[in-house]
């Protein structure tokens, strides 16, 4: 098992989150690959996209679920600066994860984290857990919990 992944354990057990990380058989890159893999709806399949401040150069993280699009404004609102998506190469080295295997949990360092509503109405949602085939499942509300995420309205 990957650092990347121990480290998802590992954060998800400090936080009292017993999870079970599954290891699939093929790529769970993209939201649609991860339900065809999970067996679920996409919209199951929780997307953790790192937006970058314009001002600030600091890291969020969005919650989102898998056929929703984060709405920048909505976003800036909740964090008060202007955003942008991350570059891969920053996101690594401040989250260490790769695209397509950032999970909500286990970040190296602190990430201010909003999760969005449309999430809360699934009684399981699947997210990645370090590695671009690595997922567990959760409630909405316990994963946002352990991810510090704020709740809120931030797609469109």
């Amino acid at each position: 098992m990957s650092k990347s992944v121990e480290r998802v354990r590992q954060a998800a057990h400090a936080a009292g989150l017993n999870i079970e990380i599954r290891q699939m058989a093929d790529s769970t890159h993209t939201a649609e690959d991860a339900a065809i893999q999970c067996g679920v709806t996409v919209a199951q399949i929780v997307k953790s996209l790192i937006f970058q401040g314009a001002d600030t150069n600091k890291l969020y993280l969005f919650l989102v679920s898998g056929p929703r699009k984060l709405d920048l404004e909505k976003a800036a609102k909740l964090t008060g600066e202007k955003l942008h998506r991350a570059d891969p190469k920053h996101v690594r080295m401040e989250t260490g994860f790769a695209i397509g295997g950032v999970s909500p949990l286990g970040h190296i360092i602190d990430i201010d984290a909003y999760a969005d509503e449309s999430l809360m109405q699934f009684d399981v949602v699947w997210a990645a857990a370090g590695g671009t085939n690595f997922v567990f499942p959760s409630e909405p509300k316990v994963l946002a919990q352990a991810a510090k995420a704020q709740i809120a309205d931030i797609t469109s």
